[in-house]
């Protein structure tokens, strides 16, 4: 599979990110804290910008401190906020906070009120489709009204531009008022995308059974999808397409945490994707992306530019799969 161009438009959650410093550092001893840009459409969309792409993203984030920082962050990463919308009230960003730490490791996440989730039709409708080459959203935009059904008008507007269109499952139980809730939207939403990215226990999640995922994974193709990426962590990964599958390994890395991974694997993924790679190309500069991310310090900053991705494959030997 390949896409047309490298301008994406991103739908999802754009907040702050703080890290205890220095790393190793428990949340509770913590007297200092590095502040980032997070939220994993945001995440995504710096990907793809220091791979050389073109992200704009769609959401909204308070009328705030943290709202202003947010956008100010994705001033600095050069991603586009034409559709990023402040609004008021009691509305917040999301705050995570997480430790650069793999034993032991604590992630607290504030999602109460969450801004992102004020996305409406209007946002979406705003959005010149034609101008991208392909959409890309995170499942947590399905989590709440009215964002879920605006990322579903936003669907319905894309495809009728042409845009193929792009899931990261990214399923976070704390967002959704059931897990049968859940499951349900994640199988209508997995059912109009192209390309679907998850985890073994996502896309099992999505099947209803956690021995299952595979099949669904695989069903989702059958039923129309170009491609789906089935994720195993350390045994590596299974895509497939209507083509086949393939299957590939992990690189080493010396993990300083485990966040991260997920965003900057889409980002190499549909940046490889846009420049032409082979399905299996794409999917090893995903994995490559994801083994540099992990560690470093962040998510945001941590995401590798095309140089420092080149250079790390340059030095490693693709992995096979298990």
């Amino acid at each position: 599979m390949r896409l047309k161009g490298n301008r994406f438009v991103v739908i999802g959650r754009a907040g702050m990110d703080l890290y205890p410093d220095p790393p190793g550092t428990r949340t509770e001893e913590a007297t200092r804290f590095v502040s980032c840009l997070g939220g994993s459409s945001a995440n995504i969309a710096v990907a793809i910008t220091r791979l050389g792409g073109s992200a704009d993203l769609v959401t909204c984030v308070a009328d705030d401190a943290i709202g202003r920082f947010a956008l100010n962050e994705l001033d600095r990463y050069g991603i586009g906020r034409a559709h990023v919308r402040s609004v008021g009230g009691e509305a917040r960003n999301s705050l995570a906070v997480v430790e650069s730490r793999v034993e032991d490791h604590q992630s607290v996440i504030y999602r109460n009120g969450a801004a992102d989730f004020e996305m409406g039709d209007a946002d979406v409708a705003g959005v010149d489709y034609s101008a991208y080459d392909a959409l890309i959203t995170t499942g947590t935009v399905f989590a709440a009204e009215p964002s879920r059904s605006a990322a579903f008008r936003a669907f319905d507007l894309a495809r009728a531009k042409g845009l193929p269109l792009i899931f990261d499952i990214d399923y976070r139980p704390y967002s959704w008022p059931s897990a049968q809730v859940a499951a349900e939207v994640y199988s209508r939403a997995g059912a109009l995308c192209d390309v679907i990215v998850g985890n073994d226990v996502e896309f099992g999640f999505m099947a209803g059974d956690y021995a299952k995922g595979l099949d669904k994974a695989r069903a989702l193709v059958a039923d129309g999808a170009r491609l789906a990426v089935y994720k195993m962590g350390e045994k590596g990964a299974i895509t497939i397409t209507p083509e086949g599958e393939v299957k590939t390994g992990i690189y080493p890395a010396t993990p300083l945490k485990p966040t991260g991974a997920g965003d900057s694997f889409m980002g190499g993924l549909v940046a490889g994707l846009a420049e032409g790679l082979s399905v299996r190309d794409a999917v090893l500069q995903g994995s490559a992306s994801a083994a540099m991310v992990v560690a470093r310090v962040g998510c945001a900053p941590a995401m590798p530019t095309r140089a420092e991705l080149s250079d790390f494959r340059a030095r490693h030997v693709d992995p096979d799969a298990d």
